[in-house]
């Protein structure tokens, strides 16, 4: 969901990766060898205290790699394309392409493309979660303020991210 991925996303880019997209590309993308169960604040190294209290309410979790499946057949697990079919069979709801100007939002329940979020935008902004609201011909949806603080615990998993980059 945006209201959770965004906000991670955003400050990885501002403090982990020192807003060098080529840096955070590797490490979502090509370091990764099927892909992700879940971002986690280790994605908020370098980002002031005081941020990552109030993205996270306190709470620590790891971020989480799929690289431990195994096959039916026992052989190494390969990286999958995502096509509408396998978003549907995935129970996936949402995609975000990391762009040099911003990460795009698409509700893949809706759309096959979405607005970009610009990677300056704070990271406490709080987001529209509704998937129609992603449309791409409107501009990236909040609810107008910023979060104060984040629920106390980790979110719970509401469909796998997909994230992809086009350079």
């Amino acid at each position: 969901m945006p209201s959770h991925h965004l906000p991670l996303l955003l400050a990885a880019y501002q403090y982990r990766f020192g807003r060098d997209i080529e840096a955070m590309c590797r490490h979502l993308i090509d370091d990764v060898a099927v892909g992700w169960e879940e971002l986690g604040t280790d994605l908020l190294d370098d980002a002031p205290p005081a941020l990552v209290a109030a993205l996270t309410g306190g709470e620590r979790w790891p971020s989480r790699t799929l690289d431990h499946l195994v096959t039916p057949d026992g052989s190494p697990p390969v990286r999958m394309s995502v096509t509408d079919e396998t978003a549907d069979a995935q129970d996936m709801e949402w995609g975000y392409v990391l762009h040099k100007e911003g990460v795009e939002v698409v509700s893949l329940l809706h759309e096959d493309t979405g607005p970009i979020v610009s990677w300056s935008i704070d990271p406490r902004t709080a987001f529209n979660d509704h998937p129609t609201a992603w449309s791409c011909l409107d501009p990236a949806p909040s609810r107008g303020r910023q979060l104060n603080s984040a629920p106390g615990a980790a979110p719970t998993k509401a469909g796998t991210p997909r994230v992809s980059a086009r350079r």
